[in-house]
């Protein structure tokens, strides 16, 4: 990460941590205060844009409880035969997406090849 990416990243913390809105200016008089000049107005703009109307305190809480698990599927007293019958389906979908993978190695290249 660059010098100008950092100062402008602080610079939003600061912002989020006064309950501030992130605007490009005040991330500019932030940094201008610090006394960096080569930030380009550029990244302030980004990350003004970026961050607007978001709440950059719960981004961080929330930071490795992104995507989640799927929510198992429940089966009532009439759909419990029919999530039975899936499973077998599930299991040799799962299948050709592992061979689909192994069928890349014996190409004979690789990642670090």
């Amino acid at each position: 990460m660059s010098t100008s990416e950092l100062a402008v990243s602080y610079a939003a913390l600061i912002l989020a941590d006064e309950d501030i809105d992130i605007t490009a200016d005040k991330l500019q008089t932030l940094i201008t205060a610090a006394k960096l000049t080569e930030v380009e107005p550029i990244w302030t703009t980004l990350f003004a844009k970026a961050l607007a109307g978001k709440n950059v305190k719960d981004m961080l809480l929330n930071v490795g409880s992104g995507g989640g698990a799927a929510a198992a599927p429940t089966a009532g007293a009439s759909g419990g035969a029919a999530a039975t019958t899936d499973a077998p389906a599930e299991k040799e979908e799962e299948k050709k997406e592992e061979e689909k993978e192994e069928s890349d190695e014996d190409m004979g290249f690789g990642l670090f090849d």
